[in-house]
């Protein structure tokens, strides 16, 4: 903050938006869709457990995989930091070279050490992705971001979609080993890695590279209170805006809808990873064939993402007061999910198994845009990426600790099967939490009489409010809104908007 009385000198010029950000945008997109292409990722696990590596199921359930949340635990901080400290193209370097290291691993190592190494690798390249879906928005003006951000996102499910029906194809009708998808998998990653060296490096970052505030989309009174006159110790500069954004952060948690939708994605993101994870473990234990040609892995996952993508999508125009039903909502979904983890639990058909999956990530992905438009409807752009920073290492704590109690061998470590009912008792106990939130919060609602206005952050909006909503918000002087996804259209929100909105909460 600039000290009353202090000169400030005026800010350069906004530097100009390249005319080649398409292609640079492109390009960015085409090396988003190649990464993903890992078409023996899907079927690691029966990799593993076949006789090409000869581990034990207990070995990869309770000594293997377990490392994985542990090393992502130890890496996600650091590598959210570095990655925009070092302008996202030297991450995404790191992650294309722990990729190669990962499948150099698992065609090379032959000993619990070198699995578990490889989970460290690996960790390394989850904690890296942050550097791609941040890396677009630094090659571009905010008035494209909602598009940018549409096409990158496009751009991996695609990738994950290609590679899982590449893979399934390859191994059913290709008749290709597992070794052999592996060794595919490594010449696409090493390919996606040379063509990193290619990537345009930014001249700016979200925090510690903010060449030109001002322009950039931000009001002016927002970035006067996020960063200091140029004449400030740099250091301090740093502290203080690490301060000034926890503030920031503790006074936006008293809207009720953030403090729901973060409390969410912390807790249904524990119990949904920790599926995903052990689920092919859970499969190859229900059905242990050794005919590669019937492991429908890759099937099973084209088909999840696919549904997630078309469940994302439709989220987009559910129109729903939230701020009356979300916990029910909530409720319901994460009930389902309860439901669906027992049957995988309790089922004995290898196709049951893979169409309950199918739905329960379906599920999750519903609710996904949902706490994104959520969570950042009211906050600036800074803000909101500290809350999802904050809220994605919440949730690793957790999963990381659920992991050390149920499944590493130090623990209780339980068979699969024992950990998927574990994990459906989790979301039964969650989807309880949220029941009775919800009729303490009808209660109340009642209470309060029917005429009380709900919060217009708080609602999502059908397409003609919000073009209309944004035309309003383009006028000179008007505040700046959010986009249905989260990505902000010409600007953040500004302090006292917010403030407004806590106020009608």
């Amino acid at each position: 903050m600039v000290p009353s009385g202090q000169v400030v000198e005026k800010p350069a010029s906004p530097e100009p938006e390249p005319r080649s950000w398409r292609c640079l945008v492109f390009f960015l997109c085409f090396y988003g869709f190649l990464v993903q292409m890992r078409p023996g990722e899907s079927f690691i696990t029966p990799y593993l457990l076949g006789p090409s590596k000869n581990f034990t199921q207990k070995q990869v359930t309770n000594e293997i995989l377990p490392v994985l949340s542990y090393s992502y635990l130890a890496v996600l901080v650091p590598i959210f930091l570095l990655t925009d400290y070092l302008r996202y193209k030297p991450v995404l370097l790191l992650q294309g070279l722990s990729y190669v290291s990962v499948w150099l691993l698992l065609l090379l190592g032959r000993s619990v050490g070198h699995m578990q190494l490889m989970e460290v690798f690996y960790s390394v390249t989850m904690a890296a992705r942050i550097a791609y879906s941040s890396y677009v928005f630094s090659l571009v003006r905010p008035a494209h971001y909602q598009r940018v951000a549409g096409y990158s996102r496009a751009a991996v499910l695609l990738g994950v979609f290609t590679s899982s029906v590449l893979g399934q194809l390859l191994v059913t009708v290709g008749r290709l080993s597992f070794t052999t998808l592996n060794y595919i998998s490594l010449a696409f990653l090493v390919f996606s890695l040379l063509l990193t060296f290619f990537l345009k490096r930014p001249k700016r970052s979200l925090f510690f590279n903010r060449r030109e505030p001002h322009g950039d989309g931000f009001s002016p009174s927002e970035v006067a209170q996020m960063h200091p006159g140029p004449g400030a110790p740099r250091a301090a500069w740093r502290d203080w805006v690490l301060v000034r954004m926890l503030r920031e952060l503790a006074h936006s948690l008293r809207l009720p809808q953030l403090r729901l939708w973060s409390l969410w994605w912390v807790f249904n993101s524990a119990g949904y990873y920790l599926v995903v994870y052990y689920v092919h473990i859970l499969w190859n234990a229900v059905n242990p064939t050794t005919d590669t040609t019937k492991v429908y892995n890759g099937g099973a996952d084209a088909a999840s993402t696919l549904l997630g993508a078309i469940a994302s999508f439709a989220a987009g125009f559910v129109k729903l007061r939230w701020a009356l039903w979300a916990k029910l909502v909530i409720g319901v979904v994460t009930a389902a999910q309860a439901g669906l983890v027992f049957l995988m639990y309790s089922t004995d058909s290898i196709w049951l198994c893979y169409a309950v999956f199918i739905l329960f990530r379906g599920f999750y992905q519903f609710l996904v845009p949902i706490a994104t438009f959520q969570i950042a409807s009211s906050l600036s752009k800074e803000l909101c990426a500290l809350v999802f920073g904050v809220n994605t290492f919440l949730a690793t704590v957790l999963k990381t600790a659920i992991t050390l109690v149920v499944s590493d061998k130090r623990g209780l470590g339980l068979s699969v099967h024992s950990q998927f009912r574990v994990y459906s008792a989790y979301f039964l106990a969650l989807s309880i939490a949220y029941f009775l939130a919800a009729v303490l919060g009808g209660l109340q609602h009642l209470w309060r009489g029917h005429h009380q206005p709900l919060p217009l952050a708080q609602e999502l909006r059908s397409p003609l409010e919000e073009k209309a909503t944004q035309a309003w918000g383009a006028q000179p002087g008007a505040p700046p809104t959010a986009a249905e996804d989260g990505g902000w259209t010409t600007g953040p929100a500004s302090r006292p908007q917010s403030q407004q909105r806590e106020a009608q909460a």
